[in-house]
C-alpha cells in the first residue's frame, strides 16, 4: 500500500479539556445504552413471552439486535468519514430511539423482533462512533487512557444491564426497559450538540450505494447462518444452505465490486495495512475465544455445580469487574503515554491464556468456586488490557480519512468473532452431548473441553499480536482535523496533512 496524501485539513485551535470532557460523557452514555440494551433483555424475557407469546421466537429478540448492530459496523465508519461524525451521531441516536419507542410499544412478537432490529441498526454506530470520535479529538499518547475508560464503561453497563432490567420489569413491567433509553438518549444528544464541533469533509465523496448493500446483505445472511446453524436450522436444511451460498456469492460480488469503483465503501488500502490486519485478526480469535466459552459460565454454575440462577450471575461478575479495572488502569498506568501499546495487550493475552488454562483443567477435574473465581477475575483483568490497544494502534496507523472506516471495521471483526465463536462452542457442546444421558459430570467434561478450545483461540490471538508492528505515536497530537470552531469562534489553522504511517504492503491489482 503506497503512503495516501490527502489534502491538508481545516481545523480549529485545539479544543479545551472541558469542552472534550464534555463531547465525552455524552459519548460514555451512548455506550452505556449500547451495552444495556444488549444485555438487559434477558430478565425480562419470560415476562415478555407471557404476555405476547412466540415462545418459538424467543431467541429473535436478542439476535436481531445483535445481528442488525453487527451487520451495519462497517457502514458509520465510512458514513462518519463521508458526511462527519456529528452527523452520524445524530442518525444513530435518532434511529436506536425510535427503534426504542417502538419496542415499548410493542402488541406482538414479531413487532417487537422488527423494533429490535431497527433498534440494533441505530446501536451499531454507537461503540465504533465513539472510538472515532475519541480518536479525532484527544491526543494520540492521551487515547489509551479514554479509550480505557470507554471499554470500562462497557463492561459496566453489561454487568449492570440483567439486573437492572430485572429490577425494572418487577416494578414498572417490561415496557419500561425500552422507555428508560429515550431521556438517557436526549440527553446523550443534548450534550454531544452541545459540546462536539461541526466537522467537514476533507473532499469531496461519492456514495457507494450497492457496496453499502452487498457489505450489509453479505453479512446478514452469513450471520444468519452463525447465529441459527444447529438450533433453529439444521445443518443441511435448505435455509441454512440457501444462506450460505447468497452470503458466499454476495461477498465474490462484494470483492469484485470494490475494485472497480474509485470510493468503494470497504476501501483495499485498508487491508494492505499490516497494523490493521494484526490488530482486527487478534481482536476476532481474542473474542471468538471469550464469547465462544464464558457464555456456558451460567451453565456450569447452575447445572452442574447446583446454583440458583441469581447467584449464577453473581458468579460470573468478577470477570467484568477485572475488565472493568485493567481498562480503567490501562491508560493511566500500564501504558500513559500510549506509545507502547504492543506491550499492554502482549500481557493480557498471556494473562488470558493461562486464565483459559486454569478453567479448562480446573472444570475437568471438578473444582470449586474458590479455584474458578480468581481464574473468572484474571481473565477479564487480562482481556481488559487489549481492546483499547488494538483501537488506539489502528487509529495511529491510519490517515484521520480512513480513521472512521479503519475504527468500524475494527469492531466489525470483533463483533463477528464473538459470533462465531458462540456458534462454534453450541455445536461442539451438542455434538459431544449428542446420544448420551445428560449428567452434571458429561455436562462438565463438554464444557471443559470449550474452555481449552477457547484457550487455544486466545493463544492464537497472543501470536497474532506477534505481528502487529510498533510505530511510533505522537507525543502531542495536532489540533482536531476537520473539526470547525464553535459558533463564537472566528480563527482557523492549517493542520498538517495526515499520512498513512503503515508499513507499505503490496497493492492488489485490481484491473
Amino acid at each position: 500500500m503506497s503512503p495516501q496524501q490527502p489534502s491538508p485539513d481545516t481545523a480549529a485551535p485545539a479544543l479545551p479539556e472541558s469542552q472534550i470532557n464534555a463531547v465525552y460523557r455524552g459519548l460514555a452514555i451512548m455506550v452505556a445504552l449500547a451495552a444495556l440494551d444488549q444485555s438487559i433483555v434477558a430478565t425480562a424475557l419470560p415476562r415478555i413471552v407471557s404476555q405476547l407469546g412466540g415462545i418459538t421466537h424467543l431467541s429473535w429478540v436478542v439476535t436481531a439486535y445483535v445481528l442488525a448492530s453487527t451487520a451495519v459496523l462497517p457502514l458509520y465508519g465510512k458514513l462518519s468519514d463521508m458526511y462527519g461524525r456529528r452527523l452520524v451521531i445524530y442518525a444513530a441516536i435518532l434511529i436506536f430511539l425510535l427503534g426504542s419507542a417502538l419496542c415499548g410499544l410493542a402488541q406482538g412478537m414479531a413487532g417487537l423482533i422488527a423494533f429490535r432490529a431497527l433498534q440494533g441498526l441505530g446501536a451499531g454506530g454507537f461503540v465504533p462512533l465513539t472510538q472515532i470520535v475519541i480518536g479525532d479529538l484527544v491526543p494520540a499518547a492521551q487515547r489509551g487512557k479514554r479509550q480505557g475508560s470507554i471499554a470500562a464503561v462497557y463492561a459496566l453497563a453489561s454487568v449492570l444491564g440483567p439486573a437492572l432490567g430485572g429490577l425494572m420489569t418487577d416494578a414498572l413491567g417490561w415496557h419500561s426497559i425500552f422507555f428508560i433509553n429515550l431521556p438517557l438518549g436526549a440527553v446523550a444528544l443534548w450534550m454531544i450538540n452541545r459540546a462536539l464541533p461541526a466537522d467537514r469533509p476533507h473532499h469531496s465523496h461519492r456514495i457507494d450505494y450497492l457496496g453499502s448493500a452487498l457489505i450489509t446483505t453479505s453479512t446478514t445472511a452469513a450471520l444468519l447462518v452463525l447465529a441459527l446453524g444447529g438450533s433453529e436450522w439444521a445443518w443441511t436444511s435448505p435455509e441454512l444452505l440457501g444462506s450460505a451460498l447468497l452470503a458466499v456469492l454476495l461477498g465474490l460480488a462484494l470483492y469484485r465490486h470494490i475494485g472497480r469503483v474509485p470510493e468503494p465503501v470497504l476501501p483495499p488500502d485498508l487491508f494492505g495495512n499490516r497494523v490493521f490486519h494484526a490488530a482486527a485478526l487478534v481482536l476476532a480469535l481474542a473474542f471468538m475465544g471469550l464469547m465462544g466459552s464464558s457464555v456456558f459460565f451460567p451453565l456450569l454454575f447452575q447445572w452442574v455445580m447446583g446454583a440458583s440462577p441469581g447467584h449464577a450471575g453473581l458468579r460470573t461478575t468478577p470477570m467484568m469487574v477485572g475488565l472493568v479495572i485493567s481498562s480503567t488502569l490501562n491508560g493511566r498506568v500500564f501504558n500513559p503515554t500510549g506509545a507502547n501499546y504492543r506491550t499492554p495487550p502482549l500481557v493480557g493475552l498471556t494473562l488470558a491464556t493461562l486464565s483459559f488454562a486454569a478453567l479448562a483443567l480446573g472444570i475437568g477435574r471438578g473444582a470449586g468456586y474458590a479455584v474458578l473465581g480468581p481464574a473468572i477475575f484474571t481473565l477479564g483483568a487480562g482481556l481488559g488490557l487489549v481492546m483499547p490497544n488494538m483501537t488506539l494502534a489502528v487509529q495511529n496507523a491510519l490517515p484521520r480519512h480512513r480513521r472512521g472506516v479503519g475504527t468500524a471495521m475494527l469492531g466489525f471483526f470483533r463483533s463477528l468473532g464473538g459470533l462465531v465463536g458462540v456458534t462454534g462452542s453450541g455445536a461442539l457442546l451438542a455434538q459431544q452431548l449428542r446420544g448420551q444421558l445428560a449428567s452434571p459430570d458429561l455436562y462438565r467434561q463438554a464444557i471443559a473441553h470449550i474452555f481449552m478450545v477457547g484457550t487455544v483461540m486466545v493463544g492464537l490471538s497472543l501470536l497474532a499480536l506477534l505481528r502487529l508492528p510498533l510505530l511510533p505515536v505522537a507525543a502531542a497530537a495536532p489540533s482536531p482535523a476537520g473539526l470547525t470552531p464553535q459558533p463564537d469562534a472566528d480563527t482557523a489553522h492549517p493542520a498538517a496533512p495526515d499520512v498513512d504511517r503503515s508499513p507499505a504492503m503490496p497493492k492488489r491489482d485490481t484491473s
